[in-house]
Formats: structure tokens, sequence, C-alpha cells
């Protein structure tokens, strides 16, 4: 396991600054995404993928995931939304192609929400059924990942571990967003198997993101899960600034080292 940092943690940053942080942080690798001002230019990576994998190549740091909007939000062209596969299988093509050229081993997308007129069952298998088509995408099985998460219609860990079960996708996982919604670190753990890509950031019942010192993830527990399922990919530390679920009141330099070290401690111990 390997540690990152997601760009879009630090907004008023462009993604050089964030890749210099990162080596100042001896954190290797970064997480990139459509967001603030490190944002990857949407337009650019769908009609000129290798043109915008050549950007990150002088950064100095490896980049472990790349998070992809297939719309312009949570709503629009979501996996759950009947319609969009199509449009979304053509542009998932340009991403993975992006994804090779520059080097990024994951790919995360949402699982989609709820729609009008949509049940949260009806929801989840119209998402497992475009994923079904999205996996099928030369190269998507390798990269591509889902991640659950609040405001979705996969907030709890069975619907998630049976779209896993009826599709094979593999997952971003993110403790926090089971956690805040009452969900005990115990009932998150046998989603780890199927992890390719891993957020960390501290929670707690009500809390997305909890102060280190104030949430209730055991951090050297979660990584001892994920060592023991074999997971070796990246932890990316996601301590974020936004005005989403009460995220914007929070020092996230601060943050980020602690979660750091949390593991810097752990892994020399292991």
């Amino acid at each position: 396991m390997r540690l990152s940092v997601t760009s879009w943690s630090f907004p008023g940053l462009t993604l050089e600054e964030v890749a210099g942080l990162a080596k100042v942080l001896g954190i290797p690798s970064i997480d990139v995404g459509l967001f603030y001002r490190s944002a990857l230019d949407k337009a650019e990576v769908l009609a000129d993928p290798t043109g915008a994998a050549e950007r990150l190549r002088g950064l100095g740091v490896g980049v472990a995931n790349y998070y992809h909007l297939f719309g312009d939000g949570l709503a629009d062209r979501n996996l759950a939304l009947p319609g969009a596969v199509e449009a979304n299988a053509r542009d998932l093509e340009k991403v993975l192609a992006f994804a090779e050229a520059a080097g990024i081993g994951t790919v995360f997308v949402l699982p989609g929400i709820v729609n009008p007129g949509q049940s949260r069952e009806e929801a989840g298998r119209a998402s497992a059924e475009s994923l079904r088509v999205l996996l099928d995408v030369p190269g998507a099985r390798e990269r591509v990942c889902v991640e659950p998460h609040v405001h979705s219609w996969a907030e709890s860990p069975e619907p998630v571990r049976r779209l896993v079960e009826a599709t094979g996708v593999r997952l971003a996982l993110d403790y926090a967003h089971f956690v805040c919604l009452g969900f005990r670190q115990e009932e998150v753990d046998p989603l780890a198997p199927h992890a390719a890509h891993v957020h960390l950031r501290q929670a707690r019942p009500g809390v997305l993101q909890a102060k280190f010192g104030q949430g209730v993830i055991n951090f050297p527990a979660l990584f001892g899960t994920l060592r023991d399922v074999g997971y070796a990919g990246a932890l990316a530390l996601e301590a974020v600034h936004q005005d989403y679920m009460g995220t914007l009141f929070d020092d996230v330099l601060t943050e980020t080292v602690a979660l750091r070290d949390a593991f810097n401690d752990w892994n020399r111990g292991a």
C-alpha cells in the first residue's frame, strides 16, 4: 500500500502546486479530477486523451487515480439514469485511453442516484445494467471502480455487495460515507476485498468528515484489514474543504498530515 492525496483537497492550488505539496509531505502520488483550480480539462481528456496525459508527465509525482464524471453533476448522465449508457460508454473509451497514456492505475466513477420516478431498488438495477455495458469497454475491468457515497442509491454495505456480485465491479472504498450514516466499521470491512482504490478521512455518525481526533474510524484496524485481504493499491488522503456535508471547517493540511502519520506509523510496525 502507498499514499496519495486528492488534488481537490486543496481547492486554491493548481495541479502543479498540489504535486509540489505532495512531494514536500513525502506523499508519492496524487489523485486528479475535474474540480477547482487543479481540475483537468474534461473536454481535452475526451477529445485528445494523449495530449491531456502529456500535461501530467512533468508533475514529478505519480497519479494514482482519476475521478471522472460523465455529466455536469451528480444527476446528469448518472449510471442509474436510463438512456445514458451508450454516451457514457463512448466517453469511457477515451477516458481509459487517457489513463493508459498517463499511467493512471484506476479510474473511479459514481454509482448514480435515485432519479425522479425511481425507487432505490430500481436505481440499483439500472446502475448494474449500465455497469455491465461499461465494464465491457476494453480495459475497463482492469481500471474502473465505483465509489458508493452519501446521496447515491448505494448508501449501505449490503446493496453495494449485491452490485459487486452482479457486475464484478471493483470499488473506490471510502469508509467515511458509511460511518457517517451510522454503519460500524466492521459492517464495511466485508467490502474491503473488492477495493481497487481507497479514500481516507476521519468520520463519525452524522459527520462525513471529522477532525482526526474526533472521529470513530480505527485507522490501524482499517490498514490491517486492507493488508489482510491483499490490497496493494493507493490510500488517497481526502480531507476536503467543500460546501458539502459540512466539510468547510477543517484545517485540511493538518488533517492530511495526521492521516499520513497514522499510516506511516502503522506501516513502520508492519
